[in-house]
C-alpha cells in the first residue's frame, strides 16, 4: 500500500486524472507510490490516518462559500471529508497538504474565514515568502520570491488561530500557511507545469474564472512563466512523509 495519496475534488475525470499526474510527477513518485482517492465519490476512509502517512489535496470548481442551499450533496459530502482531514492533520496524526479550493476548507474548519474578497486572475502570479516561510520544512529551501499558477473566486480573510502564515502577496494575503507541524494550505496551484494548467483551463473555460475569449492570451502568459519552484514544495512534502 502507498504511503502517500493524492485526494480527489475534481467532478469532471478527465481533469481529476491529469491532475493526479502533475501532482504524481511533481512528487516524483511512481503510482505505486502515490495512491488516489476519488472523494467526490467516496468519503474519506475512517482509517485514513492509520492508511496513509500523508495526502495531497487538489482544486476543484467548487468553492466553500457557495450557498449551502445551492451545494450538491457530492460537495458537501467532500467537504466534510476534508474538514475531518484538516482536523486529523492539525493534531498531528497525518500529514496533509491541501491546495486551492483544499484551503478554504482547512481554513474554515480550523476556526479561520473564507471570503469573496480575494480572487485572482488565472495564470501566473508572484509569491513571495514571510520570515517564517523562509525558515519552513517544505518552503525553507525556495526563492524568496516567486511565480505559482492561480485560479480561485475566494480567499483566506483569517487564517486558523494557530497558523503560521508562509507566503503571500498583494492581491491575495494568504498564499500558504501552516498549522502544527503536519498540515499546509497553499492558495496556489503547486502541482502544475504550464501546459498541464492550459489543459485544465480548457475544461473549465466557461466556469467564469476567465473570460473565454481570452484563452489564448493567457495560456501564452502561462507557457512563458517560470514554475522551477512550487514543485519543490510536492516534493518536500513526499521526501518527508512518504
Amino acid at each position: 500500500m502507498a504511503s502517500l495519496v493524492y485526494l480527489c475534488a475534481r467532478p469532471q475525470e478527465g481533469a481529476a486524472a491529469a491532475e493526479y499526474e502533475s501532482f504524481r510527477t511533481a512528487m516524483r513518485r511512481g503510482e505505486d507510490e502515490l495512491e488516489r482517492w476519488d472523494l467526490v465519490r467516496e468519503p474519506l476512509p475512517v482509517d485514513a490516518a492509520a492508511r496513509w502517512h500523508g495526502a495531497v489535496v487538489g482544486g476543484s470548481p467548487f468553492n466553500v462559500t457557495d450557498p449551502e442551499s445551492t451545494k450538491t450533496d457530492a460537495q458537501r459530502r467532500l467537504e466534510a471529508s476534508l474538514a475531518h482531514l484538516a482536523e486529523e492533520a492539525a493534531a498531528g496524526s497525518i500529514a496533509a497538504l491541501f491546495t486551492c479550493y483544499g484551503i478554504g476548507v482547512a481554513t474554515r474548519t480550523l476556526g479561520g474565514e473564507v471570503t469573496r474578497a480575494y480572487p485572482e486572475d488565472t495564470g501566473p502570479t508572484s509569491v513571495t515568502l514571510t520570515p517564517e516561510g523562509r525558515h519552513d520544512a517544505l518552503f525553507g529551501g525556495l526563492a524568496e520570491t516567486f511565480t505559482a499558477l492561480t485560479a480561485h473566486k475566494e480567499g483566506t480573510a483569517r487564517m486558523p488561530e494557530d497558523a503560521v502564515l508562509l507566503a503571500q502577496n498583494e492581491g491575495c494575503p494568504v498564499q500558504a500557511y501552516r498549522v502544527g507541524d503536519h498540515l499546509w494550505a497553499t492558495q496556489f496551484h503547486p502541482e502544475p507545469t504550464g501546459r498541464a494548467f492550459t489543459e485544465r483551463m480548457a475544461v473549465y473555460r466557461d466556469d467564469g474564472y476567465f473570460a473565454a475569449g481570452d484563452y489564448d492570451v493567457i495560456s501564452a502568459r502561462v507557457l512563458a512563466a517560470s514554475l522551477s519552484e512550487p514543485p519543490r514544495i510536492l516534493r518536500a512534502f513526499a521526501d518527508t512523509f512518504a
